[in-house]
């Protein structure tokens, strides 16, 4: 599935757990992106670090890119083909699924190596 586009969506993002039973924060509101995730263990809440409270528990510094879809649902290796060149290049990702697309963060740190990577690998950076 090489050859696929996607862009950085420009910011800092920061993945917090809340508790399982903890209602959806408010404080997303109005984020160009943020995602929810319930669980029986945990809320876990992915958006700006700048919304953050200073009393959630949380990972800072995370850069957020888009893989540009829409894929269909039964679409297959979208998310591998990006996955598995940045694992062999030892870099982290947390990955997240909508209905039309998918999203990668990989650490701030990292974001100019895994642009790299990732066009190596034959995809597309959109400007």
């Amino acid at each position: 599935m090489t050859g696929q586009h996607f862009t950085v969506i420009p910011g800092t993002f920061a993945v917090c757990r809340l508790p399982a039973d903890e209602a959806a924060p408010g404080w997303v509101e109005g984020a160009p992106f943020w995602s929810i995730t319930r669980t029986l263990d945990e809320l876990c809440v992915i958006c700006p670090e700048v919304l953050v409270p200073a009393n959630v528990k949380r990972e800072s510094g995370w850069s957020l890119l888009k893989l540009e879809g829409p894929f269909p649902l039964d679409a297959v290796g979208i998310i591998a083909s990006f996955a598995a060149p940045l694992e062999r290049a030892g870099i982290s990702i947390v990955a997240i699924s909508t209905f039309d697309t998918d999203y990668i963060l990989v650490g701030q740190r990292d974001e100019g190596r895994a642009i790299n990577v990732l066009v190596d690998a034959g995809h597309v950076l959109l400007s």
